[in-house]
């Protein structure tokens, strides 16, 4: 990169100018010019957050402004949490706020010295003018005119959020980033406050959807001094005599802006121009100013400015969408604060903590393990309210808590989900599977699955699915069973479901969904739709084919019972032949059993009405669904998922295994660290039946979180267990849980693990304790 550079800045908020400093301080010969349509001293908003970690950035880049920045910051490391009259604290967070025009004056000033030129009031229609530029940087904010007018080449996209805001600040003093919530006639209505300075505190109001439906008419066209004093009067108690303060306080919505290309010849977009995450996260501010550290940083590393761009987004595409991404889930809680509702304070509060996945039960433990051992308490203590022999001191951490379904009884929340082996012989398991269950008893969990065995021949996956269709198949899995019984407190549940248009298939090994080169059998669905273009199509389900099903599964249910089953399992996921009648993209029928999701449902309640009259009263019967096809409102969505299990808890369903997708080729789905869990949170909260979580969970620090945090009662683990079949006795080793059981052959190894395992878990903390963020409190 040569040093003399003709740099235009078009958008002088914190992003543009402090890209500017940066690349002023890294090639100093260079013109950086600085273009801004309001006023120096106009400010839109009130304060911006940074976090500890974001504040060490600003130190190493130029400590000049830092210093600045932080002597009239406000710092706090408290988040209160306050729901139903009571205030939950938590401690260690670090943040730092400061008033943004404060920030602009400091950056401003800064720049100046550097020798940026700074033109104000200076309107940027076209780029005509900037012919000579070098480099243009977008950093004019949500409404780019840069990405504008050239909206083709960086194919800028829009998800507007469900809730209405508005931004305004007040004298009221905040000793904490606090969330509160009030109700009136209209519903639940949202706060977050956070102090920005030492005298004025920013205040967010947010009207969910639920609650903008009802007050619209009331409020959605009030001038902006009645706007305030309608605030003023609905949050008096929480004002206690401050008044609110206006600057364009008026009722918005939340764009998340994302970008296909981030930059296009010499011109690269920055900061909210570029991509925007949803202020339940923090601030846009922080995301933006990073954007300019990293954009100065590439410039400084690269040979050409094209190189440089690459670099940019290479270092920080990640991370933005990783950001974006925890928005997305973190802004459901205050879209759809119903669902927490019924909580106590306390899960509130962790659940609130932890619902953008960034804190975690162990993070939190590390931040505030006084909060942890709260919680821990708490969920020990609901447990035994219920009856159940919980020790008080220490309690057990809540994976290692005991759970009933009627009469069966679970030792610890831990689940084998289940998972296709495709080892049997026309249905029949034998020593692999054998082998295979027997290693997962070993490891300690609490529940274990098989996989889904084929109620027919015909129903199978491929050749080599397990069945239940005969009375060859009961003596295997009566071994297996009282195996795992004799050797481990877990208990056995089997899987049981029909293929429907996903059978006649080849092993996963030797081509996943492809048809079979030969031998194949004839499949049958609600509607003649073949899964995938080259998938043999199904023959359209005649009622005579729904009795024959429906008696094969009770034919399976009673034969599950014969092997010395724990619990049932109907799949009603996966796109297999329940859940297919389910899915508005593989059910086209024009009878009652198609059309709308009553009528979808109605065969899959037929057969879970069959089985459940089959199947011991005291056992209980658990579904697994897909809870979204991943296409949106053409398919299942999360609403829909709770409609469903609503329906089945109404038919005696004690469990939903939630899981998702599978249905259709055309899914697009949003993967992640425990990307499933959130749909049995919305399933679990808002049909008030238990839930099994799964999908991407890999850690006993997850497995705590969700459980903590209200989101399953059961958590279950596939691929982890694959790796690591003692996935349990190791976690319970981890947490110093000496109750749980090992196999009696293992007792020697069992103290050595416990012993091993906490110096490991002590040098751990040492090691992140050492990791995290310096503190900036001055």
């Amino acid at each position: 990169m040569r040093d003399r550079l003709n740099i235009e800045v078009i958008g002088g908020g914190p992003a543009g100018l402090y890209f500017a400093i940066l690349a002023k301080k890294a090639f100093p010969a260079s013109r950086i010019a600085v273009h801004e349509r309001d006023r120096p001293e106009d400010s839109f908003g009130f304060g911006v957050v940074f976090s500890d970690e974001t504040l060490g950035n600003f130190l190493s880049h130029d400590p000049e402004s830092y210093e600045r920045i932080t002597e009239g910051f406000a710092y706090w490391d408290e988040i209160d949490f306050a729901l139903h009259g009571e205030t939950i604290r938590s401690v260690g967070h670090g943040f730092c706020g400061c008033s943004r025009a404060a920030l602009l004056g400091i950056l401003q000033g800064r720049a100046r010295e550097v020798g940026v030129e700074l033109n104000y009031r200076s309107e940027i229609t076209d780029l005509s003018r900037f012919q000579d530029a070098d480099i243009i940087v977008g950093a004019d904010g949500i409404n780019s005119r840069v990405r504008e007018l050239h909206k083709e080449q960086f194919g800028p996209s829009f998800e507007w959020r469900k809730n209405h805001f508005i931004w305004c600040g007040t004298t009221k003093p905040a000793r904490a980033f606090t969330f509160d919530f009030t109700v009136n006639r209209h519903g639940i209505w949202v706060l977050g406050v956070y102090q920005y300075n030492k005298v004025l505190s920013t205040w967010i109001i947010e009207a969910p959807e639920r609650t903008w439906a009802s007050a619209r008419a009331e409020v959605e066209h009030l001038s902006e001094p009645e706007l305030l004093a309608y605030m003023e009067r609905l949050w008096a108690d929480r004002l206690g005599g401050h008044r609110l303060i206006s600057n364009k306080s008026v009722w918005r919505t939340f764009p998340t802006i994302r970008c296909e290309k981030w930059s296009f010849g010499n011109i690269v977009l920055l900061g909210d121009a570029l991509h925007t995450a949803h202020f339940s996260v923090g601030s846009g501010t922080k995301l933006a100013m990073e954007d300019a550290i990293a954009l100065a940083d590439a410039l400084k590393g690269a040979e050409s400015v094209p190189a440089a761009f690459t670099a940019f987004e290479a270092a920080r595409r990640e991370e933005v969408e990783k950001t974006q991404h925890a928005a997305d889930v973190s802004v459901i809680w205050t879209e759809q604060p119903h669902r927490y509702w019924h909580m106590e304070p306390l899960q509130a509060a962790f659940s609130m903590l932890s619902r953008s996945k960034q804190v975690t039960y162990e993070n939190l433990r590390l931040r505030d393990p006084a909060l942890i051992d709260r919680i821990d308490a708490w969920f020990a203590a609901k447990l035994r309210d219920q009856g159940f022999d919980v020790p008080a001191g220490p309690p057990p951490p809540p994976m290692f808590t005991p759970f009933r379904l009627r009469d069966m009884l679970v030792r610890n929340r831990v689940v084998v989900s289940p998972m296709d082996m495709y080892s049997a012989e026309d249905g029949i398991v034998g020593d692999f599977h054998f082998a295979h269950f027997a290693s997962l008893a070993f490891g300690g969990a609490g529940l274990i699955f098989s996989e889904m065995l084929c109620v027919s021949r015909e129903g199978r996956i491929t050749p080599g699915c397990a069945g239940l269709y005969q009375p060859e198949h009961v003596p295997a899995w009566r071994r297996i069973i009282d195996f795992v019984h004799a050797n481990s407190d877990a208990r056995f549940a089997l899987q049981i479901g029909h293929a429907g248009r996903k059978g006649s298939t080849r092993v996963a090994w030797e081509g996943m969904d492809q048809p079979l080169p030969r031998g194949n059998w004839p499949l049958i669905a609600p509607s003649a739709l073949p899964h995938y273009p080259f998938s043999q199509t199904p023959r359209e389900m005649t009622r005579e084919d729904m009795d024959r099903v429906r008696a094969e599964f009770v034919r399976a249910a009673n034969l599950a019972e014969a092997a010395g089953a724990d619990m049932l399992e109907l799949h009603m996921a996966h796109g297999y032949l329940l859940s297919s009648f389910i899915t508005p993209v593989a059910n086209k029928r024009g009878d009652p059993y198609g059309g709308s999701l009553e009528n979808r449902m109605r065969y899959p309640l037929e057969v879970f009405d069959a089985v459940r009259r089959a199947w011991p009263d005291a056992k209980p019967i658990s579904v697994r669904i897909s809870a979204t096809d991943w296409v949106g409102d053409d398919g299942i969505t999360g609403p829909d998922a709770v409609a469903i299990a609503k329906m089945l808890k109404a038919h005696g369903c004690d469990l939903i295994d939630v899981s998702a997708g599978q249905t259709t080729p055309e899914a697009k789905p949003v993967y992640g660290r425990m990307f499933q869990t959130p749909f049995s949170e919305e399933v679990r909260n808002e049909a008030g039946i238990p839930t099994i979580a799964v999908g991407n969970i890999t850690t006993a620090d997850q497995v705590n979180t969700i459980l903590a945090a209200g989101r399953a009662d059961l958590v279950a683990l596939a691929r982890p267990h694959l790796i690591n079949p003692h996935f349990t006795l190791e976690a319970a080793a981890l947490y110093g849980v000496s109750a749980q059981r090992w196999p009696l052959q293992y007792d020697s190894g069992k103290e050595q693990a416990l012993r091993l395992a906490a110096r490991d878990k002590a040098d751990a903390d040492r090691m992140r304790q050492m990791l995290r963020p310096k503190s900036h409190r001055k």
